[in-house]
């Protein structure tokens, strides 16, 4: 599957499936390990994974949001940590995002570098987002985003769709959690627009 990098830094590597709506997947380095989430295969990746450090797991923070993630689990003889029943270890805090029968989600938190990483919660491509927005909720999140939200101030921002926000962040999120709701209608017709979204994976 063609990819493209994203999100580089020196705790971080993402990369973006080439197709409409952009799948996002990250490995992450926290406590010394590195953590893969909601991650998608592609040639080349597992080099690029371990050279960030000793893989630790893989978590999955949307229930509809399977992707790879087994397989890259069996891959790297690591554990598939589904992150709304627990981050079994992981050195996160978890961000209730949605927890009902129809929607598991949660969204990450460290403290430790100020990231925010989210699955559906927020995203960075036209079905999130109204104009002139960096990142915006999912639209059926936008009407009730998430109150977790209100207690981080990220540094940066990784989405599941889109590239992240790395400037700002802070400033990005606390946009949305103030007037995301007033935009709901400029929203709305954006994700018209992009017709043809089925399902979020």
């Amino acid at each position: 599957m063609r990819w493209r990098p994203a999100d580089e830094s020196d705790d971080c590597f993402g990369w973006i499936v080439e197709e409409r709506f952009r799948r996002t997947s990250h490995a992450l380095r926290a406590g010394g390990r590195v953590w893969l989430i909601d991650p998608v295969a592609g040639d080349g990746l597992e080099e690029r994974v371990r050279a960030l450090g000793e893989p630790a797991g893989v978590l999955q923070l949307l229930d509809r949001h399977r992707r790879d993630c087994s397989a890259w689990a069996a891959l790297l003889g690591v554990p598939h940590v589904r992150a709304w029943e627990g981050l079994g270890g992981a050195p996160f805090e978890a961000l209730p995002v949605r927890q009902n029968r129809l929607w598991r989600e949660v969204a990450l938190w460290d403290p430790v570098s100020s990231t925010l990483v989210c699955a559906d919660a927020l995203g960075a491509v036209p079905y999130f987002t109204a104009p002139g927005e960096r990142i915006g909720w999912h639209p059926l999140i936008r009407p009730f985003p998430p109150r977790s939200f209100r207690r981080v101030e990220p540094r940066r921002i990784l989405v599941g769709h889109g590239p992240g926000v790395t400037e700002l962040a802070a400033d990005a999120l606390a946009d949305q959690l103030a007037h995301g709701r007033r935009r709901l209608v400029r929203a709305w017709l954006g994700t018209l627009r992009t017709s043809g979204w089925a399902a979020s994976t």
